[in-house]
């Protein structure tokens, strides 16, 4: 269906005004800014597929090993017990966007977006390899369906659906490692159900994406383009229309000496991936991906006049004054990132490679025989490591007499394994005092790490116990 004429309104760009949708075929588009951005795209995808492959202390670089709740992230391994640590790590991040956002508007959605990198350095490329220029898909959307309209988007979506299907396993890759990935391929489906109908899942997600949804997600689902406006201000380095240089808008001819820069080439609308006109002012559609910048200043050089005329700048810059890049928002956000990166370097500090916890087995909390007090506890140890470590467990600032009864040889476990011990701690009649704090020192080797754990060591008042034994003493020698 043909575009519907569409009046000057305040709505979304690519709906028409019966409230159809029309989907936009940029142009494409030649210039150091585009060329900058494909390089970067690429080299993101190299790393999304790369760093399964890449092993670092045996494990991926990043692994998500949710069957056995490890997390393996650049040689560092984390337990569910570290998860806490994910908030310096989803804060980190949430004030990195902020932060970027504050002084350079959406830079994130027109190069580092997963979505828009996958769209825009795949998809569009094979769109452009298949059905051809922006012209000639156009052309194609509106042609009748003949033999070569059939092949060509048989082509493509097979092409669509193959390259979801890839970017789907690669996902999984990082929760099932690709040893296991590969495994998974080799046998029937049913076999991992799971891990299948989650790549199907996922296939299907991005295929409907990619194929069809396009700019809507970031129209209308993702919510960074309605909240920009709380992000940013008028110093933020946004791309817009120098509107002092362009206005009048002219057609390039000699007659048109009152006429401003812009000669009404229509050429920033062509390119532009969510079909917006950036010379009506900054709008939520746009992503910042710079492709009119490239449009525009071909067209200027063309004509022999500067480039800049659409561009990255600030609104203060687009009114002739002068950028202030060191800004109260700015200062908050760059405390805040400091702040928060030294608490998680202070807590990553803590992190062991090693894992133990004592805790009081069921039952009773402490037994009182001739022997004198007993507690029986039980120990739990982990290790991170990718070899075997062995254990020795000695007690710290103990009260004399008190004995450990289970450690009396070294424990040693296997890589990446854990163990439940039970233990008992005693301590004779005549020489306990009253409850006390059981203090163990655990270390590990390799590498010698050290961890102190405590738990409280139960019994009755001291002074009713010996009471006590004055009392069966008493019948004993009455006997």
């Amino acid at each position: 269906m043909a575009r519907l004429k569409k009046p000057n309104l305040d709505s979304v760009t690519t709906i028409n005004v019966d409230g159809s949708h029309f989907s936009p075929q940029p142009a494409d588009v030649k210039g150091p800014f585009t060329s900058w951005r494909r390089w970067f795209g690429l080299i993101l995808l190299v790393v999304y597929v790369a760093l399964p492959w890449i092993e670092i202390n045996g494990y991926p670089a990043l692994f998500f090993d949710l069957a056995q709740r490890r997390f393996h992230l650049f040689g560092l391994t984390f337990l569910a017990q570290d998860l806490w640590l994910a908030f310096f790590v989803i804060a980190g991040l949430g004030l990195g966007l902020f932060y970027i956002t504050s002084l350079f508007g959406r830079l994130w959605c027109g190069w580092a977006c997963p979505y828009t990198v996958f769209l825009e350095q795949i998809y569009r490329r094979i769109e452009r390899w298949v059905d051809g220029d922006a012209a000639a898909r156009r052309k194609l959307q509106k042609a009748p369906w003949t033999k070569e309209k059939v092949v060509k988007r048989m082509i493509k979506h097979s092409l669509f659906i193959l390259v979801a299907l890839i970017i789907a396993n690669v996902f999984l890759s990082y929760f099932v490692s690709l040893s296991s990935l590969y495994e998974y391929v080799q046998r029937p489906p049913l076999e991992n159900a799971k891990a299948f109908g989650v790549v199907m899942f996922l296939t299907l997600c991005l295929y409907f994406c990619f194929a069809w949804f396009r700019e809507q997600f970031c129209i209308i689902m993702c919510p960074y383009g309605r909240i920009q406006s709380a992000l940013t201000d008028d110093n933020t380095m946004v791309i817009g229309y120098d509107s002092v240089r362009g206005e009048p808008r002219g057609r390039g001819k000699s007659s048109d000496a009152e006429a401003g820069d812009c000669v009404s080439c229509q050429r920033c609308v062509q390119v532009c991936p969510t079909g917006i006109d950036i010379r009506n002012g900054l709008q939520m559609e746009c992503i910042g991906c710079a492709a009119c910048v490239d449009a525009c200043d071909t067209i200027m050089s063309r004509m022999g006049r500067p480039k800049g005329l659409i561009r990255y700048d600030s609104l203060v810059g687009f009114e002739g004054g002068k950028t202030r890049y060191l800004r109260p928002r700015v200062v908050v956000y760059s405390v805040a990132l400091v702040l928060g990166f030294l608490a998680m370097i202070y807590m990553l500090s803590g992190l062991h490679s090693v894992f133990a916890d004592v805790s009081r087995m069921s039952g009773q909390p402490y037994y009182v025989t001739d022997e004198g007090v007993r507690n029986q506890f039980k120990i739990r140890l982990m290790t991170k490591l990718n070899q075997a470590t062995t254990f020795r467990i000695q007690l710290v600032d103990a009260p004399e007499g008190l004995v450990l009864s289970g450690f009396e040889e070294l424990i040693t476990l296997e890589a990446q394994s854990e163990v439940v011990r039970p233990f008992l701690a005693m301590i004779p009649t005549d020489q306990y005092t009253g409850q006390f704090e059981l203090k163990l020192s655990i270390t590990a080797n390799p590498g010698d790490d050290k961890l102190v754990k405590a738990v409280r060591f139960m019994g009755p008042s001291a002074y009713l116990l010996h009471e006590q034994e004055e009392r069966d003493k008493a019948k004993k020698e009455s006997k």
